[in-house]
């Protein structure tokens, strides 16, 4: 397990890092440096796993003499390093006082937890671990420490086994997910899982509970974030149900264009792209506006106009993607239109270069754009024989005008 350096004292990341002196780490290691008890430990735990041994195990002895209630108030604290509530996690002999400590503290990383359920003899702290649900459903590998350790007591086994019954292993349906998701803090996939089509019946679609799984994992942005006023009745009536030959044309359409410019497609990204096919269309422009890049990079390109419009409406969608969309000879030209008409975008100079390069966005809009680009640029675009006639010629007029012929 890494960890970042905690504290923010220099002397504390100097020592921590190596590039102190060694008259300086060797004081640390002694707990000889007058600094805070957090920052004192988050050293001796560092050197302790460090690549020298003498000030490894100096360190590890002056950590065997510190004192319980000051070692108590320290992993307590909602400031100390995780890395010192691992260490402390995996400690021999340490006092129960001190066990319940990290166990309560939320900076405990998950697999610290696992480890103090799986060694230690103390029951009544596995039921103290088995009290917090939300912490066993965001890591089932409690579930399994607390049930395999033989000091465990009835109840936190009860407990355990309830929740892994309960979440894990009993069939389960989409509000059942959604509500998995919220206790893992994912509330916009659980927002997502509520309100898409496929999960009004999940046991009678074509999306079982993985697909419905890893989908709500690509979703980032949550309904607060979400505006869609842009689509009228008309887009709305569009929307229809696509035939199994349909979906697959969209398919091999999409993982063409992707293995064109990446020259091969990874197994899990072709898994995406047909999970995302088994949705209707609905799902997939609901998808398109809250999910993340890996699912705007696949949706830009469904030939649905729709669809790929509900991609420029995602609100965490950057800069560089609507460069790379711009560029893009395969997009329905609205999408072109609405990046051109985007005032935001207007002011990023490579967007609108990609747009005027672009054969496919609509001429009214090229025209506009000419306006903005530099000489070499409008020169470069009367020679791309790739971009509409009137577009050169429009470009050449700019040109000379520029240049005074």
């Amino acid at each position: 397990m890494n960890f970042e350096i905690n504290s923010t004292n220099p002397v504390v990341r100097a020592i921590i890092s190596g590039t102190a002196p060694g008259p300086a780490k060797m004081a640390a290691a002694r707990g000889m440096l007058p600094l805070p008890q957090n920052d004192l430990l988050e050293i001796l735990v560092a050197l302790v796993g460090g690549a020298d041994p003498e000030l490894g195990e100096t360190a590890r002895q002056t950590i065997a003499t510190q004192d319980t209630g000051a070692l108590r108030d320290a992993v307590q604290s909602h400031e100390i390093a995780p890395r010192v509530l691992d260490f402390f996690a995996g400690y021999e002999n340490l006092p129960n006082e001190i066990c319940e400590a990290i166990v309560q503290n939320t900076r405990t990383p998950h697999d610290s937890i696992v480890k103090l359920a799986r060694k230690t003899t103390n029951g009544e702290l596995l039921e103290l671990i088995s009290f917090n649900q939300q912490l066993l459903i965001k890591a089932p590998a409690i579930i399994d420490a607390i049930i395999a350790n033989s000091y465990r007591t009835s109840e936190a086994e009860r407990r355990a086994t309830e929740v892994k019954r309960e979440f894990f292993e009993k069939e389960r349906g989409a509000q059942q997910i959604a509500d998995e998701l919220r206790a893992q803090g994912k509330d916009a996939a659980a927002e997502f899982i509520e309100a898409a089509e496929f999960a009004e019946n999940l046991d009678g679609s074509e999306m079982s509970f993985e697909d419905a799984v890893l989908l709500a994992s690509h979703i980032e942005v949550p309904d607060a974030e979400v505006d869609d006023s842009w689509l009228s009745l008309e887009f709305i009536e569009e929307m229809y149900e696509e035939s199994p030959e349909e979906r697959a044309a969209i398919v091999d359409k999409i993982l063409g264009e992707l293995k064109y410019e990446e020259d091969s497609v990874s197994a899990e990204r072709i898994s995406m792209i047909n999970r995302i096919m088994r949705m209707g269309m609905k799902d997939r422009v609901k998808l398109a506006m809250k999910g993340d890049r890996e699912a705007r990079n696949i949706l830009i390109r469904d030939p649905n106009r729709i669809v790929a419009q509900a991609v420029i409406q995602n609100s965490r969608i950057t800069e560089m993607e609507v460069e790379k969309i711009a560029s893009m000879k395969s997009v329905p030209e609205d999408v072109l239109r609405l990046i051109a008409m985007n005032r935001a975008w207007a002011r990023n100079y490579q967007i609108m270069l990609k747009l005027a390069q672009n054969p496919r966005t609509p001429i009214g809009n090229v025209i506009s754009i000419l306006t903005r680009l530099q000489l070499r640029d409008l020169l470069a675009i009367n020679k791309n024989r790739n971009v509409p006639d009137a577009v050169r010629k429009q470009a050449l007029r700019l040109a000379n005008a520029r240049s005074g012929r």
